[in-house]
């Protein structure tokens, strides 16, 4: 009888795991979920790489350029771009602003002020109204003035253009970049706008630097220099 007793328990059990068992489908092994890396925003400063040298020679950087490249920085420097997305940015500038564009552009960046792009003139062939069209910051360009003889500051690299579309180059028979004409009101109100309210004037200003809104034959809102 103990016998008969303990061999229906066993057929209970086994008819119970067959129906818990019963239409069921195999678990699939648990894949794990990769994680997107995190930004790591970066701000450096260095002599002039040789690969930048490569891309600066005959560009930026003419043969009969009055300046060494050793008195040159390239700089590496995050920031966000007018789709809130975090960039890294290249900039050369001379190496007596280096630090205070390190600074600067950190504070830009931990402030989520937005700029459309950072790239080396040298993407653009080395010319100013293309960079300036495409609403690139720039630095470091070895050339002359607007229409004048005298080399510019962007030719010490000591010199910045931030953000130039929507802050063009103005005087009363041109303004600059070609298409920028309404950004040449400042009386407006309109996004990306520089003046002295703005967070890139306070810092720029802050560093000891002069900002080209307040010239008076022209004025040229995208540029700071020191």
């Amino acid at each position: 009888m103990e016998k008969k007793v303990i061999g229906l328990l066993v057929v209970s059990c086994l008819l119970a795991g067959c129906r818990c068992r019963q239409g069921s489908v195999p678990a699939e092994p648990v894949q794990p979920v990769a994680a997107e890396a995190a930004f790591v925003p970066v701000f450096s400063a260095e002599p002039i790489p040789a690969a930048v040298e490569t891309r600066m020679r005959g560009v930026s950087y003419p043969e009969n350029a009055g300046i060494s490249l050793s008195d040159l920085r390239y700089l590496r420097l995050s920031y966000v771009d007018f789709e809130g997305h975090e960039q890294v940015g290249e900039l050369v500038c001379n190496k007596a602003i280096a630090d205070d564009l390190v600074a600067i552009f950190r504070g830009l960046y931990e402030a989520r002020y937005p700029i459309r792009s950072i790239r080396l003139i040298d993407d653009f062939g080395g010319d100013d109204e293309a960079s300036m069209a495409a609403d690139n910051t720039s630095c470091f360009n070895y050339r002359k003035k607007t229409g004048m003889r005298e080399l510019s500051k962007h030719a010490l690299g000591l010199a910045v253009d931030i953000n130039p579309f929507e802050n063009p180059y103005v005087r009363p028979s041109r303004v600059r970049p070609s298409g920028a004409s309404a950004f040449a009101d400042r009386a407006r109100d309109f996004p990306h706008k520089i003046d002295e309210e703005d967070l890139c004037y306070q810092l720029f200003r802050a560093h000891g630097f002069s900002w080209g809104g307040t010239w008076r034959s022209v004025q040229d809102y995208q540029h700071f220099e020191k």
